[in-house]
C-alpha cells in the first residue's frame, strides 16, 4: 500500500531542489581562494619572476639532481 504524497509537500521539495541547485552553481570553491599569506607569497614570486630572478623548473630539477 502506497500513500500519495501531498501536492504541497511535492511543491516544497521542488523549491528546495531549485534552491540547492542555485547554491551549488554559485558556491565559492575554497581551493581557488588564497589566504592573505598565500597572496603575499604569490605577489613576491611574481615580482621575482618579472625581475628575472626565477629559473625554469627543468633547470631547478637538473640542479638538485646533480
Amino acid at each position: 500500500m502506497t500513500e500519495a504524497i501531498p501536492k504541497k509537500l511535492v511543491g516544497e521539495l521542488k523549491a528546495i531542489r531549485r534552491d540547492l541547485d542555485y547554491i551549488k552553481e554559485h558556491m565559492i570553491d575554497v581551493d581557488t581562494t588564497l589566504t592573505l599569506e598565500e597572496e603575499k607569497r604569490l605577489n613576491e614570486s611574481l615580482k621575482e619572476h618579472k625581475a628575472g630572478k626565477s629559473i625554469k623548473l627543468e633547470d631547478f630539477e637538473k640542479e638538485i639532481n646533480k
